[in-house]
């Protein structure tokens, strides 16, 4: 991880608002990840998130999906995984991790999706989520959660 600046681990809603005109947040997801490539700090992501990204982009939009043809939907992936975004491995510690917070939460169900990242962000030495779903996510304190307004 670097050392100048901070680093803040992005939620699979950050990118697919930022690729979404129609949403709310797209304008500030925008600018997170423009901010970000100005070198003011660092967006950090894993594998999980880049998958959840996949199955929304691609999905139809009936079926509340942003109807990317998969060639679009993979062009914005090798985006995400360039400079200035950081790729965290899902490692056998994150699995550790996981295991370890779903048992001291008593989590279940969708869940270890958010544990899962939580896992990803300790392993890695990453303290701040920005995402739009803090409520998924104020019972892992491990980790602070914060909405896109509050960066």
């Amino acid at each position: 991880m670097p050392t100048d600046g901070e680093v803040l681990f992005a939620d699979t809603n950050i990118f697919l608002s930022a690729t979404d005109v129609s949403r709310p947040q797209h304008a500030s997801a925008r600018d997170l990840l423009t901010t970000a490539a100005e070198g003011r700090f660092h967006i950090a992501l894993s594998g999980q998130v880049l998958r959840e990204y996949l199955v929304v982009a691609t999905r139809p939009v009936a079926a509340n999906g942003l109807g990317l043809e998969t060639r679009d939907g993979l062009r914005n992936v090798e985006v995400f995984t360039g400079p200035p975004f950081l790729f965290c491995d899902e490692s056998e510690a994150v699995s550790i991790g996981l295991r370890d917070l779903i048992s001291t939460h008593k989590l279940s169900g969708k869940r270890v999706h958010d544990a899962n990242i939580v896992a990803t962000m300790l392993v890695h030495g990453i303290s701040r989520l920005i995402t739009q779903n803090t409520r998924d996510f104020e019972d892992l304190d491990e980790i602070a959660a914060s909405r896109l307004n509050e960066v």
